[in-house]
């Protein structure tokens, strides 16, 4: 049975630096966060068709990851993370976003809080909106009555709060 683990949180909070770092600790797999690669690679700004297919590659990544993970699945972001995009950028998203989270077990999110300094980036847009959208996406995964662990720290302070979440919530 693969266990999954979602890593969340506000831009440049080491989502991906720490989903990395698990999949490594406990030797198994990590979903990349695919938005970064996807606006990345746009060259034009992005519109809500294209988070719409970010959206749906991220749910169809699951199970390619999946069959890779060795009891342990790492997911950097999720969508909770698009939901809150589309809501703050368009007022409005998917259904199907809901369906997902509802339907899809996550075991545990570990969200990132806001503790480590900006680095800034090309894709990276809401520099001042980080605390905020911490407090959003803690939100949203209370009203879904999700469990969920707030990671902070830097470096090997982080990285060891993350495993010591993981092994009281995650039964493995």
């Amino acid at each position: 049975m693969i266990r999954r683990i979602v890593i969340t949180g506000a831009e440049s909070t080491g989502k991906t630096t720490l989903a990395r770092q698990l999949a490594e600790h406990f030797h198994t797999v990590w979903i990349p966060e695919y938005a970064r690669e996807y606006v990345e690679n746009l060259h034009r700004p992005y519109q809500y068709g294209d988070v719409e297919i970010i959206m749906h590659k991220q749910i169809e990544q699951t199970a390619v990851f999946e069959a890779g993970a060795n009891h342990l699945l790492f997911l950097d972001t999720w969508l909770i993370i698009t939901k809150i995009w589309f809501l703050e950028v368009y007022g409005h998203y998917p259904e199907l976003i809901d369906e997902v989270l509802r339907n899809y077990p996550i075991d545990l999110y570990l969200l990132c809080d806001t503790d480590l300094p900006w680095i800034p980036d090309p894709v990276r847009e809401n520099k001042d909106k980080r605390n905020y959208l911490s407090e959003r996406y803690r939100q949203e995964l209370i009203s879904y009555g999700f469990n969920f662990q707030v990671i902070d720290g830097t470096e090997e302070k982080r990285l060891g709060n993350a495993i010591a979440a993981v092994k009281k919530n995650v039964t493995m």
